[in-house]
């Protein structure tokens, strides 16, 4: 201890410096903020120091989730939510002549098997202009009126239309390139559009609108922030979306774009892209629109893309590496794993099949047939159902146990029935595969929900069922509709129609009339609630399962009900997602009728797969791509049925 006589003191010396005095100023005070800390330990300045640049690097993580806050909440004054008013339920008005049309606005600059199947032709022509319909929500229906003023006003949307004329049928479009012949039988085109059709027409427009303005040549639109985001720097929408494209007649969308392809397209970039993801969009994209046009630019650059995803099948198993650098011709699985997801790598079959038959090389569909075979004769199923996970070095699966019909491993199931359609109904085990499963889904996945017994599709555990479906799954009332249709037990139509009607329930339970990511199913018959829905789980992505099926239920069916819920559907898209500059935007949170929370993102599938399937949908001409001469990949690309 210090004796009572002892006191601690600090002396301070103020130097004069030529006669200068203390005078609290600046220079004074921050040689007196130095000196005290200096005066401090090294273990408190280390200790403030820490705490500083934790301070700055919390501040930089939360910036990103900030700036969107902020940027959602500008759109609050009407550009997103209800900017474009939604067209309520009940009947379009539109003039009797001519759609609604815009002057055309000048396009602003970009950043810079054996034989062919038959064409679609072009079904509109661009002759007059006219403004786009103005939508009246408070009298619920949708008017035309005319804008006689040449600039565009903040409550109407800007878009090119065309002139609808049912009795004129155009020539395809020229081809100077060499090409296979086609065939007499053409797809039919219907005598004309209706209301619903011009609306996804429409819709299409706007969302290529931003895409055009403002990521043209990229992947995909960040509509609200008015940029783009790249996953591979393929063009990502743009590819995905030719077949859309000329089945809804954008002519002149059309051929900016295919000019894109042709100078643009560097299919020898060095990067890494997805197997799966870059089949079933990119090549599907080339494939599917050299089906319909027969022009010989796409199967070229199908041929050259395809070359350049082989190297994934380099394995010791020849089940493929889910990776592929397209410019170094190599390839690899995820740096986390040597697993492939089982979808993935049986997802990739009607392209290669289809690349095959169109080049006459065998190499492409002998790599997929060689995984089919694999698949087939291996062990860890159950009733046919079969796990997520196939490790490339061993060719086992891997993580058993497990079983579901959402992510992972969804489109393995879809593609068993497609290829054997795809193959004229020849391949006998792709066959059997399927029905197995199909009967491995009623045993063992097949519940009914409380209190209003919806029919749905649940997970299995380790032998614990989970009521949780994926929005994913409701691919699977249209596969069990068109295996059905092509002469498959009937009761997997009386199994669609269930399904189909639960798959609707997603949607209309909801707050925003739109469906979330994946939803749990009530077991408990106490409950009043048959959907439950998890915070993390509340996303809506714009995708197209539901749309797609209750196409394919209408064509089946002709049951005006499908037609309606998918309407339903397109005006809530219109409600929530639209965003005013251009483009329509996925959402966080489809419980919040307020407030959706925009995510900032416009997926590709969007444009090539849900608008493609409303407007087909929507359609009365069953001989537009029928179903007895066309197949739909999971992107829902075009290819024919094989008759030979």
């Amino acid at each position: 201890m210090y004796s009572p006589q002892r006191r601690d003191f600090i002396s301070v010396t103020l130097g004069s410096q030529a006669g200068r005095t203390y005078d609290n100023s600046k220079t004074w005070r921050r040689q007196s903020c130095w000196r005290k800390w200096k005066q401090l330990s090294r273990l408190q300045r280390s200790l403030i120091a820490f705490l500083f640049v934790f301070m700055v690097v919390c501040g930089v993580a939360a910036y990103p989730n900030l700036s969107e806050r902020w940027q959602v909440e500008s759109y609050h004054d009407g550009e997103l939510k209800q900017a474009e008013p939604a067209v309520e339920p009940g009947v379009a008005k539109v003039l009797p002549k001519a759609p609604p049309v815009t002057q055309p606005q000048k396009p602003r600059r970009s950043n810079l098997n054996k034989r062919g199947p038959p064409f679609l032709q072009k079904r509109l022509s661009k002759k007059e202009n006219a403004d786009e319909p103005k939508i009246n929500k408070e009298e619920n229906e949708a008017e035309v009126i005319p804008n006689e003023k040449e600039e565009e006003k903040d409550n109407v949307i800007s878009w090119r239309g065309m002139k609808i004329e049912p009795e004129q049928v155009n020539p395809a479009l020229p081809d100077t390139r060499k090409k296979e012949p086609v065939p007499n039988e053409a797809v039919k085109e219907p005598a004309g559009l209706n209301e619903r059709q011009m609306a996804v027409i429409e819709a299409f427009q706007h969302a290529w609108k931003g895409y055009k303005q403002y990521a043209w040549g990229h992947d995909e639109l960040k509509p609200i922030s008015k940029t783009y985001s790249e996953w591979f720097g393929l063009g990502l929408t743009l590819v995905d979306a030719l077949d859309t494209m000329w089945i809804l007649g954008q002519q002149e969308e059309f051929e900016e774009a295919k000019k894109w392809v042709l100078t643009d397209l560097n299919l020898g970039k060095n990067v890494d892209v997805n197997l799966f993801e870059t089949t079933i969009r990119i090549l599907g994209g080339l494939l599917s629109i050299y089906n319909l046009t027969g022009d010989q630019v796409f199967l070229d650059k199908a041929s050259e893309l395809g070359n350049r995803l082989m190297p994934a099948f380099d394995t010791p198993s020849k089940i493929p590496y889910s990776d592929v650098n397209i410019g170094r011709g190599t390839a690899h699985p995820p740096r986390w794993t040597s697993d492939s997801t089982v979808a993935e790598v049986t997802s990739i079959q009607l392209e290669f099949r289809e690349l095959s038959r169109l080049t006459k090389e065998e190499k492409y569909q002998a790599a997929v047939n060689e995984v089919m075979k694999h698949i087939h004769k291996l062990g860890g199923k159950m009733d046919g159902l079969v796990p997520m996970f196939i490790n490339t070095n061993s060719g086992q699966f891997s993580h058993l146990g497990v079983y579901t019909l959402g992510a992972r491993a969804d489109s393995y199931y879809e593609y068993l029935l497609k290829q054997w359609i795809q193959g004229g109904k020849k391949e006998s085990d792709l066959l059997d595969d399927y029905l197995q499963a199909i009967e491995g889904v009623k045993k063992n996945l097949i519940r009914k929900s409380e209190p209003k017994k919806l029919t749905f599709v649940g997970e299995m555990s380790h032998n614990q069922f989970s009521p949780k479906m994926d929005h994913l799954v409701c691919f699977l009332p249209g596969t069990l509709a068109l295996g059905a249709h092509h002469g498959l037990n009937a009761d997997h139509m009386e199994l669609a129609k269930e399904l189909m009607e639960t798959c609707y329930q997603m949607y209309a339970q909801i707050e925003t009339g739109l469906s979330p990511e994946i939803v749990h199913f009530n077991l408990n018959p106490h409950n009043t609630k048959d959907i439950e829905v998890k915070p993390a789980d509340r996303h809506n992505l714009l995708r197209p399962e539901t749309v797609e099926s209750l196409f394919y239920m209408y064509r089946f069916t002709r049951d005006k009900t499908y037609q309606d819920w998918g309407w339903q559907i397109l005006q809530n898209f219109n409600k929530y997602t639209r965003v005013k500059t251009g483009g329509y935007t996925s959402i966080n949170n489809v419980r919040k009728s307020e407030n959706p929370e925009p995510r900032d993102k416009m997926e590709s599938f969007f444009l090539g797969e849900t608008l493609k399937y409303l407007f087909l949908l929507f359609s009365d001409d069953f001989n537009l791509i029928s179903l007895d001469k066309y197949i739909f990949n999971t992107e829902a690309h075009i290819f024919p049925i094989w008759t030979t």
